[in-house]
């Protein structure tokens, strides 16, 4: 295969095209792609525009490679502290073969090497175009492409077939433990309680000494710290902590997140962990935490804690109703656990992609 190298700047332009009083979507960027801005600034005169197939980048993020390829919206608008750039002529590189360039550690690591030799750790679009990339034909990039959009496209319905059974599943407790009930005069067998009748609570510890990025045979447990992305997955260990099937509820940030956690793992920091004596009553907890309205304590930084989660009213329904939920409920875990397992293996075989790019040969 042919390839020819050339630098990134000969490939790409940057565009510095300031907002003139456009009503536009504004968009911050992150790892993951595109994200919508907590507070959305009235004063947006100094902000950047771009377009469609334009890539948006923070320079003081870029270790982390916070960059992404706008491939929805036709025209934007990001932070000033932004840079944006563009493909110079897409008959000799597509943007989206670009992007799976970006993508790999590669050139995340050259950003991070750049980033330590400058006084506040950036690197902007000049340090980028000296980055050396081989482009092989538009022909084998379109077939890269068209691999890596296939992917892509199987992952995204996965996942909303996965939300359409988390939502069934919500309605469904719903339905049976929600709609009709009167906390004031409850069906024979019902009974409010406090969450530590039913759970033993306890905060997430430090995070392991040895733990791998990665799943390895060795290092398989998951470790799950506060956050959402990728399910709050930090990285993997080898020895468990917690064994039940319980509930995760993060505890600073954004306080309240549940996750039913059925595999043994390790909770750490700005987690709490909700264990139920019987493991029963783990589903039904789950969604019963999952549609509360949970909120911290402090005057200056909100934070959740054991004492105010176990003192928590709760609705406890007869043994069997939260049993006959769970039969129900186990129809539907059995086919989201599949298409989880599917986009799994979906991913390592985006991986083996990026890894196959990072191989090619002339």
């Amino acid at each position: 295969m042919q390839l020819i190298k050339y630098k990134l700047g000969d490939l790409i332009v940057q565009r510095r095209e300031k907002n003139k009083d456009y009503d536009l979507p504004i968009r911050g960027v992150s790892k993951e792609g595109f994200i919508k801005p907590k507070v959305e600034e009235a004063d947006t005169s100094i902000y950047n525009v771009f377009y469609k197939n334009d890539f948006v980048f923070n320079p003081a993020r870029m270790e982390l490679n916070s960059i992404a390829l706008n491939l929805v919206l036709d025209k934007a608008l990001c932070s000033s502290l932004y840079e944006v750039f563009y493909v110079k002529d897409e008959n000799v590189v597509l943007p989206e073969f670009l992007n799976l360039h970006i993508k790999r550690d590669e050139f995340a690591r050259h950003c991070d090497y750049i980033g330590l030799g400058s006084a506040r750790e950036y690197c902007r679009f000049a340090n980028i175009a000296e980055f050396d990339i081989k482009i092989p034909s538009i022909e084998v990039q379109r077939e890269i492409v068209q691999a890596d959009r296939q992917i892509k496209r199987r992952i995204r319905l996965n996942e909303q077939m996965i939300e359409k059974l988390e939502a069934t599943a919500q309605a469904l407790y719903r339905k049976m433990f929600v709609d009709g009930i009167d906390k004031e005069n409850l069906p024979e067998g019902w009974r409010m309680g406090i969450l530590s009748e039913v759970a033993i609570l306890k905060a997430g510890g430090d995070k392991p000494t040895e733990f791998s990025e990665v799943k390895t045979e060795l290092f398989n447990v998951p470790i799950y710290a506060n956050g959402i992305e990728n399910k709050g997955i930090f990285g993997y260990t080898t020895s468990p902590v917690i064994k039940a099937k319980s509930i995760t509820i993060s505890a600073r940030g954004t306080i309240g997140y549940c996750f039913l956690r059925k595999e043994p793992y390790v909770p750490i920091v700005r987690l709490i962990v909700v264990a139920p004596h019987d493991e029963v009553m783990a589903q039904y907890l789950y969604h019963y935490l999952d549609s509360s309205n949970i909120k911290g304590s402090g005057s200056v930084q909100s934070q959740l804690t054991v004492p105010d989660m176990e003192g928590m009213d709760i609705l406890i329904p007869p043994l069997q109703s939260v049993k006959d939920f769970n039969n129900r409920v186990e129809i539907m875990d059995k086919s989201i656990s599949i298409y989880e397992q599917e986009n799994s293996k979906l991913s390592e075989l985006q991986s083996l992609l990026l890894a196959k790019m990072g191989n090619l040969k002339q």
